[in-house]
């Protein structure tokens, strides 16, 4: 069974349209599984797998048929994706039937009603490696060129990818460093009205804060916002 594909070259320019300020990870990874299962002729299913600190999980997925697929491998610690992942590699599974370097796995996938796979990897940074997923219900459904295509198409992904959780770290550190600076501002006011209730220096004011963040088990920003809401007369939270 086939379809029409849509033009791989579409689909590439589809990824570099992606605006990575207003659309979140999960959503980039999503449309670039949706993209890697519509440039092929033939029926498939598509998962994104990333690993962190060798524990995958699938991020994107176009089915759960390609979800299944990734948690199998995920509880046996071995497989195609995983495979990739780590290594880089393109890993071909031309049919699962035949295949024995993943017997359990190809088995039940097999059993499943999946004939063949295909994992690329997407080395994304040293701290978070992926792969692109690709599953067909009948066997030898990838032949060279669908591999070639899908190698082209895993590189621009990868890219994306790498962009992605740049901006979404940075994004991350953005807020934490507004968290940060916000904790900091509360807590020299809270020092300022020490320092003028009990006419002591900035070292003494914040060893107060501390002493009663510790004997209260809370954290010096919730003391120091309390000791500001009542100066304020604002009901403490």
């Amino acid at each position: 069974m086939t379809h029409s594909p849509t033009d791989p070259a579409d689909a590439f320019a589809e990824l570099g349209r992606i605006k990575l300020g207003e659309v979140g990870l999960d959503d980039v990874l999503q449309r670039v599984a949706e993209l890697a299962k519509r440039v092929l002729p033939v029926p498939v299913e598509v998962s994104v797998t990333l690993v962190r600190g060798g524990i995958g999980h699938t991020a994107a997925f176009t089915d759960d048929l390609a979800l299944e697929m990734d948690e199998r491998q995920y509880a046996q610690g071995a497989g195609p994706c995983l495979d990739a992942a780590t290594s880089g590699d393109v890993l071909s599974v031309p049919d699962l039937a035949a295949d024995d370097r993943w017997p359990d796995w190809a088995e039940r996938g097999h059993k499943a009603g999946v004939g063949s796979s295909v994992s690329v990897g997407l080395p994304i940074q040293e701290a978070v490696v992926g792969g692109l997923n690709v599953y067909a219900r009948i066997p030898h459904a990838f032949d060279d060129d669908a591999i070639t295509v899908l190698e082209t198409f895993a590189a621009y992904a990868a890219v994306a990818l790498a962009n992605a959780q740049l901006y979404d770290s940075t994004a991350s550190l953005a807020r934490q460093m507004q968290e940060a600076m916000a904790s900091r501002a509360v807590i020299e006011q809270a020092k300022g009205i020490i320092m003028g209730e009990r006419r002591c220096t900035p070292t003494e004011a914040f060893n107060i804060l501390a002493k009663v963040s510790q004997d209260s088990n809370r954290k010096v920003r919730d003391v120091a916002q309390a000791l500001v809401d009542r100066a304020a007369g604002t009901p403490e939270r």
